[in-house]
C-alpha cells in the first residue's frame, strides 16, 4: 500500500511507539479506510504488497493486536487534542454491544460530544452481557479526570442505564455536572414531601412542552433537580440534573450524538460488528485503531466542507452527509481511485497535525 510513510510521520508526532508499530498502525488505518471493514482477512488483503502474501499480512495483524501493549492514554490525548483544544466539553457515556457466536461483546465508552456526533476517548470492556456496574463507570470517569481534569467537563450525559445512589454521589463529590435520564417509575417526593413516582409530577404536559420542578428532589437517595418533556411519541422524558438549569433538556439531547458515533463505527462506516475477534483486550485495541481512523476522516470532512466544497443541505435543514462520511469518501477517492494528489494528501494529513498533545499520564498504561 502506498503513502504509508507520510501517515506514519503524522501519527508519530503524537505516539511514542517505535517505527515498526507506528508503521503497522498507519497501514491498518489506510487498509481499513480502503475496505471499510474491521475484518482482518479483508484488511490483510488490502495491504497490497506484491512481495508479501495475504496470509503473512494476516499473521502480522494478529501479532499487532495480540502482542503489542500500548498506552490508551496517548490515543486519548491525540483524539482529545484534535477536537477539544481548549474550553469545557460535554461528555456522553453509553454502551454498544452485540453477540458473536456465544461470545458477548460489550463495550462501555466515554465520548466527547462534537458537532452532531461523538468522538471516542476512553473505553473499557464489560466481561458479561447486560448493563455496566457503578465501579466500571467510575473507573472510566477517573481515567478522564486524571488525564484531562474535571474542570474540562461541562456536563456528563447518560441514558437510563446510568443511574443509582453510588453513581450520583460519586459525580457530585467529584463536582462533575450531569444530565441523566431516569426511569419514569423512579421514586421521588412531591410538593407535600410525600413519596411519588416521578412520572406523576409531569402529568398534563402537552406535546414538546417542558416542565422544570422547583427545588431539589431526592431520587435514588440523592438530591437532584428534575426536568421533563413530552416527546413526539407521547412518552415522558425525565432528566435528573446536578444543577438547576432550564436548558437541561436541550443539553441532554446532545447525548444522542454518541448513537451517531456507534452508527458510523458500524453499518455506516467500518462495520465494526464484522470483526471475528472476541478477546476483550484485542477488541479494546481494535477500538483504538477505529477511533483514530474515525477522527481523521471526520477532521478531513470538516476541512473539505469548509475549504473545498460544502455538503449539500436538505430541505429539512440537515446536511445530506455527515462530516465523517464526507471525509472518508474523500480519502478513499484520493488514495484508491487513481486520483491521487500530493497537495490534497498533505492537506488531509495536516488534519492530524493540528492537535496539541494533552497528556499528563504518559507513563501510566490505562
Amino acid at each position: 500500500m502506498k503513502h504509508i510513510n507520510e501517515l506514519e510521520c503524522s501519527l508519530s508526532t503524537h505516539l511514542t511507539w517505535n517505527k515498526s508499530r507506528t508503521g503497522c498502525l498507519a497501514q491498518i488505518v489506510l487498509a481499513m479506510i480502503a475496505v471499510r471493514t474491521v475484518n482482518l482477512v479483508d484488511i490483510a488483503c488490502a495491504f497490497g504488497s506484491d512481495k508479501t502474501k495475504a496470509l503473512s499480512n494476516y499473521r502480522r495483524l494478529q501479532r499487532f493486536f495480540s502482542g503489542f501493549d500500548f498506552s490508551y492514554a496517548e490515543v486519548a490525548s491525540l483524539l482529545f487534542g484534535l477536537f477539544a483544544r481548549e474550553g469545557k466539553v460535554y461528555l456522553s457515556m453509553d454502551r454498544t454491544n452485540w453477540q458473536w457466536g456465544k461470545s458477548p461483546i460489550n463495550i462501555l465508552m466515554l465520548s466527547l460530544v462534537y458537532k452532531g456526533t461523538a468522538i471516542p476517548l476512553l473505553w473499557s470492556m464489560i466481561p458479561h452481557k447486560g448493563n455496566s456496574n457503578t465501579a466500571a463507570r467510575i473507573a472510566l470517569m477517573e481515567r478522564f479526570v486524571r488525564q484531562f481534569g474535571a474542570d474540562r467537563i461541562a456536563g456528563l450525559l447518560c441514558d437510563r442505564e446510568f443511574v443509582g445512589k453510588a453513581w450520583f454521589n460519586y459525580l457530585k463529590k467529584a463536582r462533575i455536572a450531569f444530565y441523566i435520564r431516569i426511569r419514569n417509575n423512579a421514586v421521588t417526593t412531591n410538593r407535600q414531601g410525600r413519596e411519588a413516582d416521578v412520572w406523576t409530577l409531569f402529568l398534563g404536559l402537552k406535546h414538546r412542552e417542558e416542565r422544570v420542578l422547583s427545588g431539589a428532589r431526592k431520587v435514588y437517595g440523592v438530591r437532584v433537580f428534575l426536568v421533563g418533556v413530552r416527546c413526539d411519541d407521547g412518552s415522558q422524558l425525565i432528566v435528573a440534573c446536578s444543577e438547576n438549569n432550564p436548558e437541561a433538556i436541550s443539553i441532554y439531547r446532545l447525548r444522542w450524538e454518541i448513537e451517531t458515533l456507534f452508527s458510523c463505527l458500524k453499518g455506516r462506516g467500518f462495520r465494526f460488528e464484522d470483526t471475528h475477534i472476541t478477546n476483550p483486550e484485542r477488541i479494546k485495541k481494535l477500538v483504538a485503531v477505529l477511533a483514530i481512523a474515525f477522527a481523521w476522516a471526520h477532521r478531513v470532512g470538516e476541512w473539505r466542507h469548509d475549504h473545498l466544497q460544502p455538503i449539500k443541505i436538505k430541505k429539512h435543514g440537515r446536511l445530506a452527509m455527515s462530516w465523517f462520511r464526507y471525509g472518508l469518501d474523500f480519502i478513499r477517492e484520493l488514495l484508491f481511485t487513481g486520483k491521487f494528489s500530493w497537495v490534497r494528501y498533505r492537506q488531509c494529513l495536516r488534519r492530524l497535525q493540528m492537535c496539541r498533545p494533552i497528556l499528563k499520564t504518559v507513563a501510566v498504561k490505562l
